[in-house]
């Protein structure tokens, strides 16, 4: 399911589409269909917008942006697929540090859009990878190490990307009026 996904991508930009995963299908397969199908939305909330219009943060009290929120959630899937299901330490953060928490959001002044689409692509791609080598039940840890499962993980995930796509819904109508998928 995910190859052809990604095959699609390469052929055709604009044959990016979501559909929801089957109503009856295995654990996996629907849990993988679910988070595949927040990652497009993400970038589908993101699709014919200007630079300006995607680092725009229409709601002055937040620090949310469509563009901040594509680099938000490749530090998510770095942390919790390479940190913490691979345990690969060494994969420290993409933007943010201890002293700037909150540095995948803003500031975007310099921020190159394709850059960090490439960036968000790749570490999905790697998620999917390290993914695709375990079973469900597979445990990595957090750096302190309690135990988590690439079933926790992957729920964790499409919550994840739910609340911020939620996000994406909002700032996208606010930035250009567009509202629905």
């Amino acid at each position: 399911m995910v190859e052809e996904w990604e095959i699609e991508r390469k052929v055709d930009p604009a044959l990016i589409r979501r559909a929801e995963p089957a109503f009856v299908a295995p654990e996996r397969e629907t849990i993988e269909g679910w988070l595949e199908f927040h990652r497009l939305t993400l970038e589908l909330k993101c699709e014919g917008l200007t630079d300006e219009q995607r680092k725009a943060r229409p709601v002055a009290t937040s620090a949310i942006s469509l563009h901040g929120l594509v680099r938000h959630m490749a530090e998510v899937e770095r942390s919790w697929f390479q940190n913490r299901l691979a345990e690969d330490r060494s994969a420290g953060l993409l933007w943010a540090s201890d002293e700037e928490p909150d540095a995948d959001m803003v500031p975007l002044d310099g921020a190159v859009w394709e850059d960090d689409l490439a960036t968000f692509r790749a570490m999905c791609k790697r998620s999917r990878a390290i993914a695709a080598a375990r079973d469900l039940d597979d445990v990595g840890s957090y750096p302190d190490g309690t135990p988590v499962s690439l079933r926790w993980i992957y729920t964790h995930m499409v919550e994840e990307y739910a609340r911020h796509n939620g996000h994406a819904d909002l700032v996208r109508e606010l930035v250009d009026g567009a509202v629905g998928s």
